[in-house]
């Protein structure tokens, strides 16, 4: 009994372990690449960091602290990755029709109904 109980004391210390060590593994890449990003935004904005601030809800002081220790290099070569990624033609599935949208979607007719506007006169919902 005492030997299992051993036994099993040091798995769970070698499974905590391993653990610990993975989440610290994936805790570091993390942290890199929210400076990385850091630097990226504020490298398309400009160097602007109170409106990068301001859009992001995050402290200018930590957002700039975030992106000294990233190279413009790298800064640069993420940019690069972004807009090729950007320009790529996005490819799109074909959906089956649901029964219920279908359904919904023979009731209506092909042209935009009517919107009530604000002086209930009727527009177009184009």
């Amino acid at each position: 009994m005492k030997a299992k109980t051993r036994e099993m004391a040091a798995e769970h210390a070698l499974t905590a372990r391993e653990a610990a060590v993975k989440a610290a593994k994936a805790k570091e890449e993390a942290d890199v690449t929210a400076r990385e990003a850091a630097a990226v935004v504020l490298r398309l904005f400009d160097n602007d960091a109170e409106l990068v601030s301001e859009l992001l809800g995050v402290p200018a002081e930590e957002l700039e602290r975030e992106a000294k220790p990233v190279t413009a290099a790298r800064a640069k070569e993420i940019i690069e990755s972004l807009r090729a990624r950007a320009e790529r033609p996005r490819t799109t599935r074909i959906r089956k029709p649901r029964a219920d949208a279908a359904d919904a979607a023979s009731s209506t007719s092909g042209a935009p109904a009517p919107v009530a506007t604000a002086d209930n006169s009727r527009a177009d919902a184009a």
